[in-house]
């Protein structure tokens, strides 16, 4: 096998991932691939006259393991004589407080954090530990989800930071000073496999993250569950994943270049709220750039969304082609495509603004729920994470602060369990109402949800029983007690 060290050489030379005299901030959680990718670049220092800085975000979510990890990524540093910055963030109460699932929160705090210090020493660019089953793995999830070009790309060797557009809300800096910091991932193209048989060879202990194990998270899934399955039918399957996702970067870098002069083209204004097309125009390009300008619009207007279903998009443009004056196409997250008499306008589709940073249902079709299992969340990036606890701690349960974690008595659910929208005359039986009868939607209205935001609350229903509004509220009759016997803890993640 080709030693770690000459193909990370070659990647770095492909794709102009590092200079001569580059700060580096390289995050370090503990694990094989970031201690493994430490030490790569600690053998090329010298080559390249790197400045290194070890950074770890302790997330505040796994108690004493969390602080092993730390204090393990800090001894590292220590013996490898390199500079380091640990900081710890109570992410849970984050994800609370900003109405998020925890490991979304987690993710742009651990982005935030990183590059915080990077401005803070003067690095110009961030490396972190992403692998080729990694790489495999989004590839596989985007596909699943009904991702377009963009995500069939799957992650990049290198990423200008402010393309994590969710990455602003939690930064205190601008994304205007942020402009020169790229995010590098030297090990993209090299398998899990590798970096581990790296690590044994050098002797180096990582740390183990036993939630890496978990199938009720997504990724953990098609990690253990459906990749080992496809490997049956080609045992070649990840490395086939990583060269569509190369083959696919290439043709949508030409894209770009078209799209760019497509919507110079038919772009008439932008504002805000609204992009406007020249119809004619739009009508003149070829298929696949009347859907990128498309999608370019969605994700103008709406900075949180990552993919547009292909049947949304596909929808909307044939509306576009044919559709007369006062024709309108819905798509993802409340917007729509309008017809006027020369002209297409992408815009909300009534006057709530932009949907809330949070899971939503855009399908009325009954979405089964696995317990356990996870399930994706239709033209979203949410995924409901379904599991059986086999110890629960009941003062932790009610001091739960994440809205998008439910902790349910198991032994309370009917099958089927499902996530539905609100129907007309639905009633629920929140908990702490004293068992009372609610009608659904003067509760939603209660809790200010906007009016045009509340057929899209995803619903968890057991049989015919509301039994959590997301996000919001749990039901009586499913809540833990001094009888329960079994616990199912319910949450939502990207």
């Amino acid at each position: 096998m080709t030693d770690i060290l000459k193909r990370v050489r070659r990647i770095i030379e492909a794709h102009g991932l590092l200079a001569p005299g580059d700060g580096i901030i390289v995050g370090v959680s503990g694990g094989p691939d970031s201690v493994c990718l430490l030490h790569v670049l600690l053998r090329l220092r010298e080559e390249y006259d790197l400045r290194l800085h070890v950074a770890h975000l302790n997330h505040g979510a796994r108690g004493a393991e969390a602080n092993a990890d730390a204090d393990f990524v800090a001894a590292l540093a220590a013996e490898w004589g390199l500079p380091v910055t640990i900081e710890k963030q109570d992410v849970p109460a984050l994800a609370a407080k900003q109405k998020m699932a925890f490991e979304e929160a987690a993710r742009r705090a651990r982005y935030t954090f990183l590059a915080q210090a990077a401005k803070k020493i003067g690095a110009s660019k961030i490396a972190v530990g992403h692998n080729g089953d990694d790489q495999a793995e989004t590839v596989l999830m985007h596909f699943l989800r009904g991702a377009g070009l963009a995500g069939l790309r799957g992650m990049l060797p290198a990423t200008p930071i402010t393309d994590y557009r969710l990455l602003e809300p939690f930064s205190p800096t601008p994304n205007s000073e942020l402009e020169t910091l790229t995010i590098i991932r030297p090990l993209l193209a090299i398998p899990r496999a590798a970096i581990e048989a790296y690590c044994a060879r050098q002797n180096l202990t990582p740390r183990f993250d036993r939630s890496n194990l978990d199938t009720a998270y997504f990724r953990n899934r098609l990690r253990h569950e459906l990749l080992p399955l496809l490997e049956e039918y080609n045992p070649n399957i990840r490395a086939r994943l990583r060269h569509t996702a190369s083959v696919v970067a290439a043709d949508y870098e030409l894209l770009s270049q078209l799209r760019e002069q497509a919507w110079a083209e038919t772009v008439r204004e932008k504002r805000d709220a609204a992009i406007i097309f020249d119809r004619d125009a739009w009508r003149a390009l070829p298929v696949a750039l009347q859907r990128a300008a498309l999608r370019r619009a969605a994700y103008r207007l709406r900075r949180t969304l990552r993919d547009v279903n292909f049947v949304h998009v596909e929808h909307a443009r044939q509306v576009g082609l044919r559709g007369e004056t006062g024709a309108q196409a819905a798509l993802p997250m409340g917007l729509a495509l309008t017809v006027s008499y020369d002209t297409l306008t992408m815009s909300d589709a009534g006057d709530a603004g932009p949907p809330p940073d949070e899971p939503l249902l855009w399908s009325e079709e009954l979405l089964p729920v696995q317990l356990p299992g996870a399930t994706p969340l239709p033209q979203s990036q949410w995924t409901l994470r379904a599991n059986n606890l086999e110890k629960w701690d009941a003062a932790q349960i009610a001091a739960n602060a994440d809205p998008w974690t439910a902790y349910l008595d198991a032994g309370a659910l009917t099958e089927p369990l499902a996530l539905r929208p609100r129907r007309r005359g639905d009633r629920f039986r929140p908990l702490g109402m004293g068992g009372h009868s609610v009608k659904l939607s003067a509760f939603l209205t209660n809790l200010k949800i906007p009016r045009a935001w509340r057929d899209h609350v995803p619903l968890l229903v057991a049989g015919d029983e509301i039994v959590w509004v997301c996000g919001r509220r749990i039901g009586k009759d499913v809540a833990i007690g001094p009888s329960t016997q079994r616990v199912a803890r319910l949450r939502f993640g990207q």
